[in-house]
């Protein structure tokens, strides 16, 4: 030991200062050959697939399994739509008569009669029909006397049978005239008895009634006292608001599937949501070109009044019974805005995948893709498999 100190003391500052770092070069060296730290050979790690998920006794007693079948399936299409006025029991009502509104008799929301009286327009269109009718009237009753006389003395052989045949036809254009006189009257809103009141006592009157042709309620008016109206024009809306109709426009790619008869129901946001059932009373035999849609409608029972033209709402169709391939809607999970089932791949093992489905019939889904016939899966309890996967993703 003496003698390596000698040697040592005899060495260089430099090389004792060397000497100083070999252990430390040793110890480096020693880590390195231990840990491996440059040997590329790769590692081959075991890790959990994230969309393998294994099952204990306790979840699996809370899991049901089921297969993807095909079987006949009824879609439920969804179209937003409103509720409009039983145009079959919508009566729009104006004057017979160019005048001007004398009397109104009927204020919105009022309830009417069919026959009765809305309002009054004074016209002198009216007053010269009138004139007409009468002055026809008169025609009629002198060219079928000269008529009658004519026949008489053609058989006395004092006229010529051409006399004769001149006469009748004057006859018959006369009476021609006054019956079409008649119609004009009953055109322009005066009813036979009043036309007949009128043949019989030749008293004008330039009063013309605006009456109402069906029972129901006043939904709309746009007439003042003392306004010009013409014929053209719609003074009143009368409605029957006993019945309604749904309207609802279906896209056209989803027409195919739609039939009147079919069962149907409505959700109405306004009535808390409120679902009527009903029937498909008709389909549209066109397409909207400019919306691609089919108008859609439905009757809608009103007896007690809580529904109201113009409201809002959901049609929903039941389409035509159709071959699909589907899971139950309790087999579908989201994760990541995507659906999900979980597929069976032995006892305690299942594996998480991503599917295509289309729109819930029945508390079935449709398959688009991802699928296929007799695939077994997790029918139930599909949201108690994600939470375990993620639990022991996390290792907890």
């Amino acid at each position: 030991m003496t003698a390596f100190f000698k040697i040592y003391n005899k060495l260089p500052q430099l090389v004792k200062r060397l000497l100083l770092l070999v252990p430390l070069l040793l110890a480096i060296l020693v880590t390195v050959m231990y840990f491996k730290i440059f040997d590329k050979t790769p590692i081959i790690k075991n890790v959990q697939d994230p969309n393998i998920v294994f099952v204990n006794d306790d979840l699996r007693a809370i899991i049901q399994d089921g297969k993807v079948e095909l079987i006949p399936f009824v879609e439920v299409l969804r179209a937003s739509g409103r509720i409009d006025f039983n145009e079959l029991h919508l009566s729009r009502i104006g004057a017979n008569v160019t005048g001007r509104v004398s009397e109104i008799y009927a204020n919105l929301g009022q309830q009417v009669k069919q026959g009765d009286v809305l309002a009054k327009i004074t016209s002198t269109e009216l007053t010269q029909s009138q004139l007409i009718y009468l002055k026809a009237k008169s025609a009629n009753q002198l060219a079928e006397q000269a008529a009658n006389r004519a026949t008489i003395l053609y058989k006395e052989d004092v006229i010529a049978l051409a006399e004769l045949q001149r006469r009748e036809s004057e006859s018959r254009s006369a009476k021609a005239e006054y019956r079409a006189a008649n119609d004009q009257l009953r055109v322009q809103g005066m009813d036979q008895a009043s036309i007949d009141r009128l043949a019989k006592t030749g008293l004008i009157e330039s009063i013309n009634n605006v009456v109402t042709s069906i029972t129901g309620e006043i939904v709309e008016r746009k007439i003042n006292k003392g306004q010009v109206v013409q014929p053209a024009d719609a003074l009143f809306s009368v409605a029957d608001l006993n019945t309604l109709w749904a309207i609802s426009e279906v896209p056209e790619n989803n027409s195919y599937l739609i039939r009147k008869g079919q069962k149907a129901s409505l959700i109405i946001p306004s009535l808390r949501n409120q679902e009527v059932d009903g029937v498909v009373a008709h389909v549209s035999s066109i397409v909207n070109t400019q919306t691609r849609t089919v108008v859609v409608r439905m009757e809608l029972p009103n007896r007690n009044g809580q529904m109201k033209p113009g409201m809002l709402a959901t049609m929903l169709i039941e389409s035509q019974p159709m071959e699909k391939l589907v899971v139950p809607a309790s087999a579908v999970f989201r994760e990541d805005n995507q659906d999900h089932v979980f597929i069976r791949q032995d006892d305690n093992r299942y594996r998480m995948i991503p599917v295509k489905l289309g729109a819930e019939g029945q508390g079935y889904r449709p398959v688009i893709a991802g699928l296929h016939d007799g695939q077994e899966i997790a029918i139930d309890g599909a949201y108690h498999l994600n939470t375990e996967r993620k639990r022991q993703l996390s290792g907890g």
